[in-house]
């Protein structure tokens, strides 16, 4: 446990492959949709930022990871979209005894480009989170699973703090 009052930090990480070539599942990121890109392979809509946001405040507040709250075992969170689980993420956290200061995820990838729907996506993860998510993107220059196009990636930091106790 922490000291009382002090922020907890955690950090999430999120890959996902791309569908098969022809497929038509879409591609969502950041709850967003994205028209016309490669959607990606996963158990819920591979949401790789909300994935990723889930995983950090799940670190931050220290009761587990994503596989342990949405596992591919429990039907119920097949083709779920990530702010679903981002919202059901915070609602644990909070239920675990904690405030969410605020979340920042960043994307890697060729695609999508998220820097031209920046505000939509952290109005979309902010509002599922109840608290502010910034976003940002960025590549690999052309290294890895990501810089070949073969996935996406997210990366992500959480900010909790304990929640004051109920007045006596």
């Amino acid at each position: 446990m922490s000291a009382p009052g002090l922020p907890r930090v955690g950090v999430g990480v999120d890959v996902h492959a791309l569908a098969p070539e022809g497929s038509d599942r879409p591609l969502r990121v950041a709850g967003l949709d994205w028209p016309g890109e490669r959607g990606l392979e996963g158990h819920s809509d591979a949401d790789v930022a909300a994935h990723a946001a889930c995983d950090a405040l799940f670190s931050a507040a220290g009761i587990g990871d994503l596989g342990a709250h949405f596992g591919t075992a429990e039907p119920r969170w097949a083709g779920a979209a990530g702010v679903v689980l981002l919202a059901e993420a915070a609602r644990r956290v909070r239920e675990a005894g904690y405030e969410i200061g605020n979340v920042a995820v960043q994307v890697v990838g060729n695609r999508p480009k998220v820097g031209t729907r920046r505000a939509e996506a952290e109005a979309a993860l902010s509002a599922a989170c109840g608290a502010p998510v910034s976003v940002s993107g960025t590549t690999t220059d052309s290294l890895g699973l990501t810089g070949r196009g073969e996935g996406v990636a997210a990366i992500a930091t959480a900010l909790v703090v304990a929640a004051a106790p109920p007045p006596a």
